[in-house]
């Protein structure tokens, strides 16, 4: 996003937002970096995060309880405190995907009507973020790994060196893998380039397998393509 002109400011306390002449707007911020600084422009867009409209609910009425935040707590099956009421989706605060939501739907339908038994803990954390290139994420990253105490293995290799990427002119990015050392389970990665979001359903499937990486390590990928890096990428796991 730098290369195309973004720039970025950390570490910011917004100090005040006011309109402007001409449909503008002006913003100062206290940046560690620069001091305080002012950016004019058309629009001020704020990514504050959402909150649940559960107020609107009058849950009062029901007994249910909800957390700080308004969300609904539940339990594995996704049954709330009332034994018998159910909470799917956003309300939940268990993903905010529209994939996740479905799960829930998938998972209270398959344990009430065809006899299973099918948990959220049983989900392994995915998603996509649509930018350019794309980012697709699944499971653990390397320091929530390290923060847990596991013995793990990592592996890395950007875009640059994937022909795929190079072939299309998209170079930016990477992909990066986190193993257990010890079990040899793949327990998250990232993709970050030309295709990432789609990709990185390769390694959400051996996953939810519970297969050792080596299985994916030794398949033959079709080529071109970025899949066809991920074994040569899993062939030169190390040490964080």
């Amino acid at each position: 996003m730098e290369d195309e002109g973004v720039n970025f400011r950390l570490k910011a306390e917004c100090l005040s937002a006011t309109s402007k002449a001409d449909d503008m707007v002006s913003a100062q911020a206290n940046c560690a970096k620069d001091g305080t600084i002012t950016i004019n422009g058309s629009h001020l867009l704020l990514a504050v995060g959402r909150r649940p409209n559960t107020d609107q609910l009058n849950l009062e009425n029901t007994g249910l309880e909800t957390d700080t935040r308004g969300f609904i707590p539940v339990n594995d099956y996704l049954e709330t405190n009332v034994p018998g009421i159910y909470a799917l989706g956003d309300c939940n605060g268990k993903g905010a995907f529209t994939h996740t939501a479905y799960n829930d739907y998938e998972i209270i339908a398959d344990n009430k009507f065809q006899g299973k038994n099918r948990k959220v803990s049983d989900r392994i954390l995915t998603y996509g973020l649509f930018v350019d290139p794309p980012l697709g994420r699944v499971g653990m990253t390397q320091k929530q790994a390290l923060d847990k105490g596991l013995d793990i293995l990592v592996g890395h290799r950007p875009m640059s060196r994937v022909a795929r990427a190079k072939e299309k002119g998209e170079t930016n990015g990477h992909m990066s893998v986190v193993v257990d050392a010890k079990t040899h389970q793949i327990l998250g990665a990232t993709v970050l380039g030309t295709g990432g979001d789609e990709v990185v359903s390769s390694f959400a499937n051996l996953m939810y397998a519970g297969a050792s990486f080596e299985v994916l390590r030794d398949s033959v990928q079709p080529h071109p393509t970025v899949n066809e890096l991920i074994p040569t990428m899993l062939e030169s796991l190390s040490k964080p």
